[in-house]
């Protein structure tokens, strides 16, 4: 292999290991593609991921000892864009088939990478708003919640796009998207004191929630890939202490502020709302995680086969256990996808994971222990927590033994 070929190919690989980590794929997914990859580019490579760093090894196959070259670089946590995931993975497919050579493949990366939103700023919009109003339905609490919850996350909207022009706002957007949603609760429940104002703050800062972090987290931890799960568990513990500060501090402002009113009773939302909700939730993740028009409708069939699985599972084996079957089927759903469709798995695997995380239920456990009052009366509600995450992660281990993916991603 001569010395310019072996800088392209190395280069490409570098590239797309930057590109992957942005999507916020897990790290062991991410070193096991790279060397899938670097083996079909006649490469050896050894390869290290983090939440907050890459670094890779190379050399040309059969002299490492001579020609070994290294990278490491500083990376900033990815976040989830499952249409760019979606669009790297068919690239290096072109690439390995031959149907691009390397340097179109590169031009390719480099395109497709700093492709701006595929989603006008105003579907945006709506779709933070629906988000919280959708998970407000999932908790079958009532219309005044759904309504406030979808005002909330309207506004909860408008600071995220502020903090994309400032930093200063950037570093701090999680406290003071909860403070914020938490004052302006406090304010409307004057209007419509039925309102349950914790829920509803819960509710209009979901987006935030890391409820899917923890569980990418355990997954990491599960494959002993223990620095980059660590890493991870603990940033989104983290998130999770700051948003309900937040919270904390805006219901502390506003009893000063204005006082506080007595809730009254609210009518419970019926049964088919449920349905209602995941069906608007997968719309709004469709356009938050970035994904593609065509792989929408897999993600929006994953939501309900999660939400359904795990209501009938539940009725037999407990919230917990349930989890577990649901998360088995839905595993089993994302590597059939993945082998027949030959994209990503995660593409429907993480729109189905969103409806039966726990990471709502971990804040509201906070709660119950420092302000002792429950936001929903949900018994054991912190053991409760963590044993659906561990029924998630065992659902997810448990599926790849009964279907094969047969993809690195």
């Amino acid at each position: 292999m001569t010395s310019s070929l072996f800088k392209q190919r190395r280069k490409f690989l570098i590239r797309l290991a930057k590109t992957l980590h942005q999507c916020g794929t897990p790290a062991y997914q991410l070193e096991a593609h790279l060397i899938k990859i670097s083996d079909a580019l006649e490469l050896g490579g050894s390869f290290l991921i983090s939440p907050t760093a890459i670094t890779c090894i190379f050399w040309p196959k059969g002299d490492r000892e001579n020609q070994e070259q290294s990278y490491v670089t500083r990376m900033q946590p990815g976040d989830l864009d499952l249409g760019l995931l979606a669009r790297t993975d068919e690239l290096v497919e072109e690439l390995c088939t031959g149907q691009r050579d390397l340097d179109d493949a590169l031009l390719r990366l480099e395109e497709i990478t700093h492709k701006p939103h595929p989603y006008p700023q105003w579907m945006i919009f709506i779709a933070f708003g629906l988000a919280s109003a959708a998970f407000s339905m999932l908790m079958g609490t009532s219309w005044a919640d759904v309504i406030t919850s979808c005002l909330l996350g309207f506004g909860i909207y408008g600071l995220v796009f502020w903090a994309e022009k400032s930093q200063r706002i950037l570093a701090a957007l999680e406290p003071l998207a909860a403070l914020g949603a938490a004052f302006f609760a406090s304010a409307m429940s004057f209007i419509e004191p039925s309102i349950n104002m914790p829920l509803v703050v819960l509710a209009s800062i979901i987006v935030f929630i890391p409820g899917l972090a923890l569980t990418v987290g355990l997954s990491e931890l599960a494959a002993r890939d223990l620095v980059s799960g660590t890493a991870r568990v603990m940033d989104a513990i983290m998130v999770l202490f700051k948003l309900y500060f937040g919270a904390f501090l805006g219901f502390a402002i506003a009893k000063v502020a204005w006082g506080s009113v007595a809730q009254q009773e609210a009518l419970p939302l019926p049964a088919w709302s449920g349905w209602v909700a995941v069906l608007v939730l997968s719309f709004c993740l469709m356009v938050m995680f970035k994904i593609r028009l065509k792989d929408a409708p897999w993600g929006v069939a994953a939501g309900f086969l999660a939400h359904g699985t795990g209501i009938i599972a539940s009725a037999f084996f407990g919230i917990a256990l349930g989890t577990f079957f649901a998360a088995l089927l839905l595993g089993i759903y994302a590597n059939l996808y993945a082998r027949w469709l030959k994209a990503p798995a995660a593409i429907v695997l993480l729109q189905g994971i969103v409806i039966l995380v726990p990471g709502s239920k971990l804040y509201m456990g906070l709660n119950t222990v420092i302000a002792g009052q429950e936001i929903l009366h949900i018994e054991q509600i912190g053991s409760q927590s963590f044993l659906i995450l561990m029924s998630l992660v065992a659902g997810l281990i448990f599926a790849n033994i009964f279907v094969d993916p047969r993809r690195s991603l």
